[in-house]
C-alpha cells in the first residue's frame, strides 16, 4: 500500500476502556528512539483499519519528521472488541482519547506536543475527542465528512430515508440484546442498494487500493442510530487547539466543513483544493500535497 523505506514501524498494542487495541507506530527511520519526539495519531474514514488511509498518512508524517499512530478501532481489524465492525461514533471517540493517552505515556513521545488527523468521518470523531481532552494540543482535518441532523437528510434519502435506517438499526440492536447475533450489511458495494455505501467505490472494491484484506467489508446493522444522530459540527465552539481543514467543492459535504470552520473560535484555517471524496485517500498528487499542508500545520503547532 505504500513504501516505508524511510520510516520504523513498531506493532503495539493499548488499552481502551478495558479492552486491547492494535497499533502500528511510525517514526522517521533516522530519529534516535531516546528522544521524545512530537506525536499524532491518525484516524481513517468510517468502517477501516489501519492499513488504509491511517496508514498510508501516518507513514507519510513520519517521513517529515513526526511520529504517528494508527490503530484500529474497537471490534475492527486485529483489535479485539465486540460487536464487530460496529460503526459507533461514542466507542470510536473514546478510543481515540484512549490512544492519546497511551501516547502520553511513552517515554519517546513528547507528551505536552501531541496532535491529531482525521480523514473523512474520523475527522468528526477527532473533533468530539480533543473537545474532551487537553492533551490533543493540534488538530488537522483531510477531506472532513462533517455532518449534523439538518445534512443528514440530503444523504440518505430524506427524512423517510434516516427514519427507515434508524428503525433497522434499532431492532438490530434489540436482536443483538436479546441474542448475540449481528445483523450485516456490506460497508460497500456496487451491487448490494442495502449496503452502506452503495455505489461504484472503487477505493472499497478494489484489491489494489482499499480493499485490503484487513478489511471484512461489514457494516453491523444496529450502527445506523448512532451515526445518523451524530453530530461533531456542535463541537466547534469548544475546540480549543489550533485547527487545520483541507477539502475540496468536489469531496464529501462541503458545506458541513464550512459550517464547522464558521463556528470555530481556535485558531484556524480552512484550505480549499482539487479533488472528490477517494483521492484524498489513496492518489496521487492528492495525498502528498495533503501531506504536506498537514505537515506544515504540525510543524507550527507542535
Amino acid at each position: 500500500m505504500y513504501p516505508n523505506g524511510d520510516v520504523r514501524v513498531e506493532g503495539v498494542a493499548l488499552p481502551s476502556e478495558g479492552v486491547e487495541l492494535v497499533g502500528d507506530l511510525y517514526r522517521p527511520a533516522t530519529q534516535p528512539t531516546t528522544d521524545a519526539s512530537p506525536a499524532v495519531v491518525v484516524v481513517g474514514s468510517w468502517t477501516t483499519v489501519k492499513e488504509q488511509m491511517a496508514g498510508r498518512y501516518a507513514a507519510g508524517l513520519a517521513r517529515r519528521g513526526l511520529t504517528a499512530l494508527a490503530f484500529d478501532f474497537r471490534g475492527y481489524g486485529a483489535s479485539k472488541g465486540d460487536p464487530q465492525n460496529f460503526e459507533s461514533p461514542e466507542r470510536k471517540i473514546a478510543d481515540i482519547v484512549s490512544a492519546v493517552a497511551y501516547l502520553a505515556s511513552r517515554p519517546d513521545v513528547d507528551a505536552s506536543r501531541i496532535g491529531a488527523l482525521g480523514i473523512c468521518a474520523g475527522s468528526g470523531y477527532v473533533a468530539v475527542a480533543a473537545s474532551r481532552t487537553p492533551r490533543i494540543r493540534s488538530v488537522a482535518m483531510v477531506a472532513p465528512w462533517l455532518h449534523d441532523r439538518t445534512l443528514v437528510p440530503d444523504i440518505y434519502g430524506g427524512p423517510e430515508g434516516v427514519r427507515e435506517r434508524i428503525a433497522q438499526g434499532e431492532a438490530a440492536r434489540d436482536k443483538y440484546e436479546t441474542t448475540g447475533e449481528v445483523d450485516y450489511i456490506p460497508a460497500a458495494s456496487g451491487t448490494d442498494a442495502q449496503a452502506a455505501m452503495y455505489g461504484p467505490f472503487d477505493y472499497y472494491l478494489n484489491a489494489d487500493r482499499g480493499a485490503v484484506p484487513q478489511w471484512r467489508n461489514q457494516f453491523a446493522v444496529m450502527s445506523w442510530p448512532q451515526w445518523l444522530t451524530f453530530d461533531p459540527i456542535a463541537v466547534a465552539p469548544r475546540l480549543t487547539a489550533p485547527t487545520f481543514m483541507l477539502h475540496s467543492p468536489d469531496a464529501a459535504i462541503p458545506d458541513g466543513a464550512r459550517r464547522f470552520h464558521d463556528s470555530l473560535t481556535a485558531p484556524k484555517e480552512l484550505q480549499w483544493t482539487t479533488g472528490n471524496q477517494f483521492d484524498f485517500y489513496d492518489q496521487e498528487p492528492t495525498v502528498t500535497a495533503a501531506l504536506d499542508s498537514v505537515g506544515a500545520h504540525f510543524g507550527r503547532t507542535l
